[in-house]
């Protein structure tokens, strides 16, 4: 049988948490941010946590988890 792929981008972009969740980098955090509030940037400093529906996309393009 042949093995699956995981998607590249997939691999670069998120980690999983200890109990199986989706953690991503923050969008919007990359330039034209003279036009966002210090609140705005302060909130976005870090990792989120990706929605349960979101994260149920990702998990298909990861078939063995990441390492």
């Amino acid at each position: 049988m042949p093995k699956l792929k995981t998607k590249s981008g997939v691999k670069k972009r998120f980690r999983l948490t200890a109990s199986g969740k989706l953690k991503a980098g923050v969008a919007g955090k990359r330039h034209r941010l003279i036009s966002h509030n210090a609140k705005y940037i302060r909130q976005n400093r870090g990792t989120k946590v990706m929605s349960a529906s979101d994260a149920k996309i990702i998990k298909l393009w990861i078939p063995y988890g990441l390492a």
